[in-house]
């Protein structure tokens, strides 16, 4: 248990926006603005966010392949007495993002860990679906392999509620196949490019949501897949694709 006797630094895990620059909250910026040093997922995109709230900070990478390697200069930071934020590119960080074995050092080594919450493409796709939100589980992203998804889908056909997870553009029609064989044609929504200018949100079972992509000439941007429970989670409307507001920002 900690005690008010903490190390001096603070690690400040912030929430960007998903696509509308309109969605970062105060705090975040100004959280951005107070720290000494911002470890993003990707510099040249954290630094367009930060010069478009007219800032420069000192940027650090970390991202899956190197936070291993960041975790000695990062506490030394912390330790020297250092605010150091974390963003992802998009975003909570942690979520299906890097972030988690910074975090889980900083905890372990006694350091503040501040949260400031905000965007989440996981609870945006949720709240718009109109299925059960509550519970609900995050999956992330399916295996890339057929073997191995019709695995990930099998498990989860055993939670009986509902799930959200990512997909790429690529690999979507193969999941969405993989998913209808392994849960059967649950309701569902597909929620793509959320808060983004080209947003829509398309709901239905399964196999017609699928049925509908397929015959699309390309598929496009980033995809979260929200999958009902049971049938009895069916959405009373008809299947629909909802388009955004003409007030969309662009990212």
């Amino acid at each position: 248990m900690q005690t008010d006797s903490r190390p001096p630094g603070r690690l400040v895990v912030v929430a960007t926006p998903i696509g509308n620059l309109e969605d970062l909250a105060p705090r975040a910026a100004r959280a951005l603005a107070e720290a000494d040093l911002v470890a993003s997922e990707d510099t040249r995109h954290t630094g367009r966010l930060l010069a478009h709230l007219g800032l420069k900070r000192p940027l650090v990478s970390l991202h899956e392949h190197n936070e291993r390697q960041r975790l000695p200069q990062l506490l030394d930071r912390l330790e020297g007495g250092a605010t150091i934020a974390l963003v992802s590119d998009a975003g909570t960080p942690l979520v299906s993002d890097p972030g988690f074995v910074l975090v889980r050092a900083a905890i372990a080594a006694g350091f503040r860990v501040e949260p400031i919450p905000g965007p989440s493409a996981v609870l945006a796709a949720l709240v718009a679906s109109g299925l059960p939100p509550c519970p609900f589980t995050f999956a992330g992203f399916p295996p890339p392999k057929s073997g191995r998804r019709r695995s990930f889908y099998r498990r989860l056909a055993e939670l009986g509620h509902t799930v959200v997870l990512f997909e790429s553009p690529h690999r979507l029609l193969a999941s969405l196949a993989d998913a209808v064989a392994e849960l059967g044609d649950r309701p569902a929504a597909i929620g793509r490019e959320l808060t983004k200018l080209h947003e829509e949100v398309l709901r239905g079972g399964l196999a017609a949501l699928r049925e509908g992509l397929a015959a699309r000439p390309a598929l496009k941007g980033e995809f979260a897949i929200v999958i009902g429970g049971s049938a009895g989670d069916q959405p009373a409307s008809e299947p629909e694709i909802q388009q955004p507001p003409s007030t969309r920002v662009p990212e």
